[in-house]
């Protein structure tokens, strides 16, 4: 048997899995950060902080401002929830997914001499050394001992990491050494797993590749609700022939539904436990880097929204902006705005304001309501702290509704 769905109810199938159908706390705690993060599965880590660092931002669009002490909390301090690793790309994930990505890191062990060629094997092994004696580090730290701390060039967006660096990196990607948290400049500090992970985690066996797979697969289609498997391949970067294995076996299992989604050209699953709800009463800026707008296939197929980043575009070829956040009310997204926190000055910038073709009346004033406790929650306090800036057809009336208060 295949599911029908429409396109209206994929919407709000894909929205209640990943959490914008769960109730406000009216203060957040860790319980809603967890089950915000079992919606989301892992959250993208990004350094871009032109508004917000991105793996806030997610938690903020599901539970509302919030104390992102909490995050801090979770993956910093015992007993640690979540833990940075490539699981999509960078990204905090779960503990308890530690053990399933061995096989991944197994493969960066094998493309050692691929990747980090540039890296000697003795200089790898002198900074592991070097972590197991001092303790948890920074590359920074590092590079003094290793007579490395020459100052690096800022050209190709200051990716002119140092020796130290690249080899803390391969170490990383490897799982023989972990991030133990990040200094306020948001650089990594690296420690041993076993002074990182809990013990249970580290003493859990390694599922067999296939095992691996289907669970990776599983939770992505518990954050989709209904997905394409391009969709859940994406979702933690899976091999196309690993992802097909594990479809097959959770749909011979039941856990997956086959589907067909009204305007889509391709097969879809949907999670036997996935919400159907008639309604979804969202208001939410999107981030980037947030999960609903991370596969632009499907941001497209789902919400008729086609949407790009433009921060690596140069400034003269962007269309939208620097840093553009969907906009999310109801069930549709239903406009754009390229956002910029001045922090110097207190006030949220609102560089460009765009509505979509079919935006409902109700868009600016929703809007401006949501753009106030952004900058609520980013501590920005200027007497009049949202600023509109000329640029964009949503523009004007925003700035007439701020003023008029």
């Amino acid at each position: 048997m295949t599911e029908q769905l429409s396109r209206a109810q994929a919407r709000r199938v894909a929205l209640a899995a990943q959490g914008f159908l769960d109730p406000r706390h009216t203060v957040p705690t860790m319980r809603t950060f967890s089950r915000t993060l079992e919606r989301t599965g892992v959250l993208q880590v990004d350094s871009v902080n032109v508004l917000e660092r991105a793996h806030r931002m997610p938690l903020y669009s599901r539970m509302g401002p919030y104390d992102v002490g909490l995050l801090q909390r979770a993956a910093e301090r015992r007993p640690r929830r979540v833990v940075e690793y490539w699981a999509h790309v960078q990204a905090f994930m779960p503990v308890e997914l530690w053990p399933h990505m061995q096989h991944r890191m197994e493969e960066y062990r094998a493309l050692r001499g691929k990747w980090w060629r540039d890296v000697p094997e003795d200089l790898v092994a002198q900074v592991l050394a070097e972590v197991r004696a001092r303790g948890a580090s920074t590359a920074r730290a590092l590079e003094p001992v290793l007579g490395d701390d020459a100052p690096r060039s800022k050209e190709h967006w200051g990716w002119n990491w140092s020796a130290a660096r690249k080899a803390l990196d391969q170490l990383f990607m490897t799982g023989e050494l972990a991030i133990a948290a990040r200094t306020p400049s948001f650089e990594p500090v690296y420690d041993l797993p076993e002074r990182v992970l809990p013990a249970e985690v580290l003493a859990a066996p390694t599922p067999t590749p296939d095992e691996a797979a289907r669970e990776l697969v599983r939770r992505a289609a518990r954050s989709h609700g209904v997905a394409t498997a391009p969709c859940l391949r994406d979702y933690y970067r899976m091999g196309v022939e690993e992802t097909r294995r594990a479809v097959a076996e959770l749909v011979e299992a039941g856990e997956l539904l086959r589907a067909r989604v009204e305007g889509w050209d391709r097969p879809a699953y949907l999670h036997r436990d996935a919400r159907r709800p008639r309604r979804v009463d969202a208001r939410a800026l999107l981030s980037p880097f947030d999960p609903v707008v991370w596969e632009r296939e499907r941001t497209e197929r789902i919400f008729g929204f086609r949407y790009r980043i433009e921060i690596y575009v140069p400034a003269h070829k962007r269309v939208h902006g620097y840093y553009v956040l969907p906009f999310l009310l109801g069930d549709r997204l239903v406009g754009r705005v390229d956002l910029k926190a001045d922090r110097a000055t207190g006030r949220l910038l609102v560089k460009g304001a765009y509505a979509e073709p079919d935006a409902p009346p109700e868009t600016a004033p929703e809007l401006v309501v949501e753009l106030r406790r952004l900058a609520g929650w980013l501590g920005l306090d200027a007497d009049d702290p949202v600023v509109v800036e000329p640029r964009g057809d949503l523009a004007e009336v925003l700035a007439r509704l701020l003023r008029s208060g």
